[in-house]
């Protein structure tokens, strides 16, 4: 059974759409036919109707139908598609029940609202997520626009927390942790890798060297959540005098890896 009986929408339906509505329906918080996607290119929205979500390539049907629409196109796009919506949009009561939700990187809540300042009592999130959220291991931090509700981001919050974790914090913050936690899964895939190159030149098979790369960070990381130590003092804890470890850890310096 849904827990959310709204009808979710998403104007653009790249990788972070695909991975917050997948996430959503995955953990059976929504229904398929809760959700409408919108793209330009309707071929490209084939991952979406093999989940047998509706899709179209008129970004105003969502803005039409949906209850919480999530803004996810390139920050870019934005002024040209806000601009058709206001094109094409007529005032009525039901606007200053929709809820928007905004994942476009660097773009602050006054330039959110001022595009879309054609929606009476718009009610604007601005969010950073990250692809984790299509497994439930994701991070998402919000701030919530002028008119948006405190029911409206306990809505929302639980949401984004069914998803991995979801926090509120000052806009001002968003830009900070989008470097930690929206770019930061590319940054770990890196280092996966090349953890898994450097054991298949040592001759360990290559999904072996993967899956145990992939691992390992996964019980490394666990390890920083649950025993709440600080990352050096764990690493300390590996890192025997003389050892291999140590070694590593100095060549890791050496590259400039932070």
């Amino acid at each position: 059974m849904a827990k959310l009986d709204e009808k979710i929408g998403f104007i653009g339906g790249g990788n972070m759409a695909f991975a917050i509505g997948s996430g959503l329906i995955n953990r059976e918080f929504v229904k398929t036919s809760q959700v409408l996607v919108s793209g330009p290119n309707i071929e490209n929205l084939g991952r979406w109707r093999d989940l047998g979500i509706a899709t179209t390539d008129d970004n105003y049907e969502v803005l039409d139908k949906a209850d919480i629409i999530f803004i996810c196109v390139k920050p870019h796009i934005l002024t040209p598609m806000a601009a058709q919506l206001r094109n094409l949009h007529s005032p009525t009561l039901k606007d200053k029940d929709k809820l928007f939700v905004s994942v476009l990187a660097g773009v602050k809540l006054k330039t959110l609202e001022e595009k879309f300042s054609f929606v009476e009592g718009l009610k604007m999130i601005r969010t950073m997520p990250n692809t984790p959220m299509q497994i439930g291991e994701g991070i998402t931090v919000y701030s919530p626009g002028s008119y948006v509700k405190q029911q409206d981001l306990e809505k929302l919050h639980l949401m984004l927390n069914s998803l991995g974790i979801a926090q509120q914090v000052p806009e001002t913050m968003i830009d900070a942790v989008s470097g930690v936690a929206g770019c930061g899964p590319a940054f770990v895939y890196t280092i996966i890798e090349a953890l898994a190159d450097g054991g298949v030149k040592q001759g360990v098979p290559r999904q072996m060297a993967q899956q145990f790369a992939a691992q390992m960070l996964l019980g490394a990381a666990k390890m920083v959540l649950l025993t709440g130590k600080h990352p050096a003092v764990l690493r300390d804890e590996v890192c025997s005098p003389g050892g291999a470890t140590i070694v590593g850890v100095h060549e890791l310096e050496k590259g400039q890896l932070r």
